[in-house]
């Protein structure tokens, strides 16, 4: 999949692995590559730590990407790599509990989608349903979803809130699936609620930009610091453009299937050597 889709190594202080590891990983921090030759004279790049050395991201973003290439590749039905992405997020949620994120928000299915033909929506909706109920059954953590989910079918419809009531108090880490989501739509909500509660004339700019965080899909959540991108692309393609706008970028050519506790923690281990300064 695209963005939709469900879809430890030396490096150099780039977050590029050298040549000849055993996958490769591009970074890009505030979308800007940093080459290997210009990073000792980066005020923003430290050397690649630990996952001990710094505490970890406390919302970790994920754009699952590459299950129809996956499954190509490996000559299966696209189908199958839906279900083995839904099994990486299951992954996923553990080695995040274990390495102290405490907020996990996977681009599942974005709203353009919705444009594909139905069969194809409906395998990406079954697999990822699948994959939510078999989380939900552990009841380890609490499951919701974001995005315009009135558009998807009802009887997934009805699924998802079935998953989300009965996870409402798992103790894990918290999973927001994005499904028929865009990011600028989730802007263009927050705008009309912020005008429907708020006299405007009566607020700056600071007061707005206070305000309108707590009429996003993420309220009360604290914005992802880290977004993972597997399978090679390097751009955000609308996910979550107001909330990212401070995190470090991390891409890596696996593709989402075969994502693997390893790249999970190459991705926290960069993360952990980057100086997050904030302008100052």
């Amino acid at each position: 999949m695209r963005p939709d889709e469900w879809g430890p190594a030396s490096l150099t202080l780039s977050g590029r692995r050298p040549a000849g590891s055993w996958k490769g990983g591009r970074t890009v921090s505030e979308a800007h590559a940093v080459s290997s030759s210009q990073a000792s004279a980066s005020p923003d790049v430290a050397p690649v730590g630990t996952v001990q050395d710094s505490a970890p991201p406390r919302h970790l973003a994920v754009i699952p990407d590459g299950n129809r290439r996956w499954a190509a590749r490996h000559q299966v039905p696209v189908v199958e790599a839906y279900r083995q992405g839904a099994d990486r997020v299951h992954d996923l949620m553990r080695w995040c509990d274990q390495a102290g994120v405490t907020f996990v928000t996977v681009w599942a299915l974005s709203q353009d989608n919705l444009d594909r033909a139905p069969d194809a929506v409906a395998s990406i909706l079954e697999a990822a349903i699948g994959g939510l109920r078999r989380m939900a059954a552990t009841g380890r953590w609490p499951i919701r979803t974001i995005g315009a989910v009135e558009r998807l079918p009802a009887e997934h419809v009805a699924a998802l809130r079935v998953i989300a009531q009965d996870t409402a108090q798992a103790p894990g880490a918290s999973l927001n699936v994005a499904l028929a989501y865009s990011g600028r739509m989730d802007i263009v909500d927050a705008v009309r609620s912020l005008a429907r509660r708020h006299s405007t004339d009566a607020l700056d700019s600071s007061d707005v930009e206070q305000l309108l965080g707590r009429y996003l899909s993420t309220a009360g959540q604290p914005d992802p610091e880290l977004v993972v991108r597997t399978s090679g692309e390097q751009r955000l393609s609308g996910f979550m453009p107001w909330q990212t706008a401070q995190a470090e970028l991390y891409f890596t050519d696996t593709p989402w299937p075969d994502f693997s506790h390893d790249d999970f923690t190459h991705a926290l281990r960069w993360y952990a050597g980057r100086q997050r300064r904030f302008g100052r």
